[in-house]
């Protein structure tokens, strides 16, 4: 993985990575305790403390619980959209520097450029994000799309995809897998199929195909795998035949080594 850009953690369980340029340090999602969170950026040898600002996707505890710790910090912003902030500050005592966007717009944080973007998953306004930072002097030009929970890839979450260098995006459960689940009723398994729940092995891999070599593409990251309904063998053998493609190299992230 990348020196400036780490997922600290990538599952069901919890989501969180630290971006670091050459002005910003800050993490998209906080995913774990803000304890945890801390305990992770320290065996990189950074600190919390030195984060400048989180970027949260939407309110789901595995992507947000890390913010009732982080609120300590009054000086820290937070980022997310109106529907995401008020559905995380309702289960708060403290209000944290919440910056409010609105979806679909593009603002700037020191020295990254920031596109928001919604994406078809079941809360209240979840978005996807790319950023972009790099003068083109002193600093190449880099990109990173951060796309997890979402039940479909529609067109305009493509052209975001095939836009940046660096993609993460989620290839949440093995549908064999999930049908054979036994620990999630029926009624919670159409959820995660659905157009508002999660991209499966498949879904993520054909998106990946239609790229068919017109992308900016070098790296791309299959985060977020389902504790119980995938594997880092089915993801393997699902994704081996693009590993032999000689545009983008994949890396699957292990949910259990981070």
């Amino acid at each position: 993985m990348h020196r400036d850009f780490q997922i600290l953690g990538s599952s069901s369980l919890g989501n969180c990575a630290l971006l670091r340029t050459p002005e910003s340090k800050i993490l998209i999602d906080a995913g774990f305790s803000a304890k945890r969170i801390a305990a992770k950026l320290e065996s990189l040898g950074e600190s919390i403390d030195q984060i400048q600002a989180v970027f949260l996707t939407h309110e789901h505890s595995d992507h947000a619980q890390g913010i009732r710790g982080l609120s300590r910090r009054p000086d820290l912003p937070i980022f997310a959209n109106r529907d995401t902030a008020d559905a995380v500050q309702a289960k708060l005592s403290k209000r944290p520097n919440w910056q409010v966007f609105e979806t679909g717009t593009t603002f700037h944080f020191r020295d990254l450029e920031v596109r928001s973007f919604a994406l078809p998953h079941d809360a209240y306004d979840p978005v996807g994000y790319v950023f972009r930072w790099g003068d083109g002097a002193s600093t190449p030009p880099q990109s990173l799309a951060w796309i997890t929970d979402l039940g479909y890839v529609p067109a305009h979450v493509f052209e975001q995809m095939r836009s940046v260098q660096t993609l993460v995006i989620e290839a949440n459960y093995d549908e064999a897998l999930l049908e054979k689940d036994t620990k999630r009723p029926w009624s919670t398994k159409q959820r995660i199929r659905g157009r508002h729940g999660h991209l499966s092995n498949n879904a993520a891999f054909e998106a990946l195909l239609e790229m068919n070599g017109s992308s900016q593409l070098q790296n791309v990251y299959l985060a977020h795998l389902s504790k119980d309904c995938n594997s880092l063998e089915c993801v393997n053998d699902r994704f081996a035949s693009l590993n032999l493609n000689k545009d983008f190299a994949i890396h699957v992230v292990d949910p259990a080594a981070l």
